[in-house]
């Protein structure tokens, strides 16, 4: 009834329950106006405006069905995938698109789209699109749109919204209606009807017998929330189940990737939220399953709708908790069902068996003979250069799998370090020290082995400042290159006497030893401390091996001594920059008794003198 309407370009406003065809009723329409593809026709004739990604992938393959001798060129613009191919897909022209408001409104805003040639406007699932929100984007491209259009507005419901919106953007809209109360009576017995109260934690032993009653194909189950599909698919799989979810928490991607294994076979059951319950058409759906009780008697057409389709039989069971009392009686009131008390069921109830076909003691679990389904797993997700964020398809899961690939990780091989200390190895440092390798020439590091003599030691007040201070500043001379194990032995001890012939070559070792420190700047890339430490004297040697060795003791060994350099060595003398031509600044003081000394100009007002 609807085609010669359309095609004579009138306004309509279809209403038919879901299955009817209503996608074909526009479809052939709007492409016999559109007509054949032409080289220099690059803009847009027709276009569907669909609340769903999952819709538009479906009406999209309808459309191309019937377009399949004219050759009308098609495209499917919707979110979560990439923009580029489908702007170059506008660049070589189109003749009909599909999609969704939020991505028509990007591509026209970024001017790749453009609408100023459509011809025929279709809003698919109308009441759909005004739950969601949709209403301001709709508006919006409809003025986009010429005003000399035909407009084509279908829906399964029709509420008040819907009149009102065809009232304001329609022109003498004629109303359609594809049913009456014999085709309704007819279409009755095509769907049956289970509607049981049930407690929440009995549900999925229920679903695991229903899945195995006889003559059962494919069977979908719609959840309320996100988070109630993904624990449904968890415990379906764990009982031996292919299942799979598609709910707005995934990606586009595994959508996609569930719907296609569902279609194939390779799963038997999705779970899905109401974002699905409006444009899946896929054949042999023989259940579906209400595991959370519709919001409203809209949703409960639209589930239902799933199975049953195209003169074929189905089964629909709904679960009705006892807190959905209300909500279900209104829903059963507005529907005219025949179940205002749901019976109170459990999964040993004897009906649930009679009713479903179900073998006598079958219990929740699928035994493994029967798991002959691949599985979602032997479906590839196809790359579809999403543009929103990846989204997992349960995070429990993938908490567990990030676990397991850090216990599977190979240990770490040792890393080998090289302890190192002024820049020399352990081995370098432990090897054998010769007297050539510590002379100051060559190094700055020098050993000063001290002599135990009889002579009372001078009191000498700079020797005594400079023993005091050298023992906390132990970690300088460590840094500076020395090693503990060749370190100094014994205490320095002078002769009391200063014409002694041993006193005169510390002196001068001592004043070598402040001359290279005063020589050697900060800057030259060598830490001072290394010259903080003297060499063996050669007198001091000579001295030791002319005594008697019975008058010279052998040194005792003593614990490890660093001694850093002096406290009053000159590290850095900073370079005099000043010239003779410099002025010395004058100070604050100078520069308030010339100010006092100057001769005050005219104008200036004098303050009050201080009384002596």
């Amino acid at each position: 009834m609807a085609l010669p309407l359309a095609l004579n370009g009138q306004d309509i406003i279809g209403q038919a329950r879901t299955g009817t065809g209503k996608t074909y009723a526009f479809g052939v329409a709007m492409l016999q106006r559109v007509g054949k593809p032409r080289k220099n026709r690059k803009k847009p004739r027709g276009l569907v405006v669909v609340p769903t990604r999952e819709l538009a992938v479906q009406v999209t393959e309808d459309l191309v069905t019937a377009a399949g001798k004219l050759g009308s060129r098609i495209l499917t613009v919707y979110g979560g995938r990439a923009y580029e191919p489908q702007i170059e897909a506008l660049k070589q022209g189109v003749d009909v698109i599909v999609g969704t408001p939020g991505r028509l409104l990007d591509l026209v805003k970024q001017k790749h789209l453009d609408l100023s040639q459509i011809g025929t406007l279709v809003l698919d699932e109308a009441d759909r699109m005004l739950d969601l929100g949709f209403l301001p984007d709709i508006e919006r491209i409809i003025k986009l749109i010429p005003a000399e259009r035909q407009t084509m507005l279908f829906s399964a419901t029709l509420p008040g919204e819907i009149v009102a919106l065809s009232r304001r953007y329609l022109t003498r809209p004629t109303h359609v209606r594809a049913e009456n109360n014999d085709a309704e009576a007819e279409a009755t017995p095509q769907t049956t009807q289970f509607v049981w109260r049930t407690h929440r934690m009995d549900k999925i032993e229920i679903v695991g017998r229903l899945l195995q009653c006889e003559g059962r194909g494919l069977t979908m189950i719609f959840c309320e929330t996100k988070r109630a599909c993904d624990m449904v698919v968890e415990q379906l799989k764990e009982r031996g189940f292919a299942a799979a979810a598609v709910h707005g928490d995934l990606g586009q991607g595994q959508r996609e990737q569930a719907l296609r294994a569902f279609r194939n076979g390779k799963i038997d059951v999705l779970v899905a939220t109401d974002v699905a319950a409006r444009g899946i058409d896929v054949d042999d759906v023989t259940h579906v399953v209400n595991y959370d009780c519709p919001q409203d008697e809209k949703a409960y057409v639209h589930r239902i709708g799933r199975t049953g389709r195209a003169g074929k039989t189905g089964v629909a069971v709904t679960f009705v908790e006892w807190e959905d009392l209300t909500r279900w009686k209104v829903i059963n009131n507005a529907l005219s069902l025949p179940f205002p008390e749901p019976v109170e069921t459990y999964s040993t109830s004897p009906h649930v068996f009679s009713d479903l076909g179900i073998p006598e003691g079958t219990k929740g679990v699928l035994p493994r003979a029967n798991r002959s389904r691949a599985g979602l797993a032997a479906e590839e997700v196809e790359d579809l250069g999403e543009t929103g964020r990846i989204r997992s398809r349960s995070p429990r899961k993938g908490r567990e799998d990030d676990r397991e690939e850090r216990r599977e990780r190979p240990a770490r091989t040792p890393r080998e370090r090289r302890r190192t200390r002024g820049g020399r190895t352990s081995e370098e440092i432990s090897a054998p020290v010769t007297t050539e390798e510590v002379q100051p020439a060559e190094s700055p590091v020098v050993e000063i082995a001290e002599v135990e003599t009889d002579v009372a030691p001078r009191k000498d007040s700079r020797d005594d400042q400079y023993t005091a201070e050298a023992a906390p500043r132990r970690g300088r001379a460590r840094r500076a290159g020395l090693n503990p194990e060749v370190s100094l032995v014994g205490k320095s001890e002078a002769p009391a006497h200063p014409d002694s012939t041993t006193d005169e070559p510390v002196r001068r070792q001592r004043r070598a030893r402040r001359e290279q420190v005063a020589e050697v700047p900060s800057w030259s890339g060598e830490p001072v401390a290394e010259f903080a430490t003297g060499g063996e004297d050669d007198a001091v040697a000579e001295h030791r091996d002319d005594e008697p060795a019975a008058e010279v003791s052998r040194p005792r060994p003593q614990p490890e001594k660093i001694i850093p350099p002096s406290p009053f060595a000159v590290i850095f003398k900073s370079p005099d920059l000043a010239s003779d031509d410099d002025e010395i600044a004058p100070s604050a003081a100078s520069e308030r008794v010339q100010s006092r000394r100057r001769p005050q100009t005219r104008g200036q007002q004098r303050g009050p003198r201080r009384p002596n």
